[in-house]
């Protein structure tokens, strides 16, 4: 697969994780806060995304997973900080300040799932997916 389709499929497929992570988020936000909602709907998304990711994006099902899985943990913490800060930055911070209310903490998540899609793709294809003689050392 060349490098464009490859990207293509890790957008699609991140932006099917990116709505199951929203509509997790909406869920747990019933029971708790936006900004816990936020990082407990990490894990549902995080399965997702590894799961079609390993089989369509960098076609890693003949390695082994649990190393795979670690390794694109230790990535998507990375962004969770990411979607964290600008989420919470834009809905508490930016939005109150110019005056934007309408529906603002669903469209702060949603702009912040997407603030890390091209960091993620390297960092997944150069460490998470990488082959074994590729990865980085202590990779897993």
């Amino acid at each position: 697969m060349n490098e464009r389709a490859r990207l293509l499929r890790f957008i699609l497929i991140g932006g099917f994780a990116s709505l199951v992570n929203f509509l997790a988020r909406i869920l747990i936000d019933l029971v708790t806060t936006y900004e816990a909602a936020i990082v407990l709907a990490f894990p549902v998304a995080l399965t997702t995304a590894f799961l079609l990711n390993r089989s369509f994006v960098f076609d890693a099902r003949e390695r082994e997973w649990k190393g795979q899985y670690w390794r694109f943990l230790l990535v998507n913490l990375v962004a969770l900080v990411q979607v964290f800060v600008v989420s919470v930055g834009l809905a508490r911070f930016v939005f109150p300040a110019i005056g934007f209310a309408w529906h603002a903490e669903a469209i702060a998540h949603a702009i912040g799932l997407a603030s890390p899609i091209l960091t993620s793709y390297w960092a997944h294809k150069r460490y998470s997916f990488a082959a074994p003689e590729t990865a980085a050392p202590g990779a897993g």
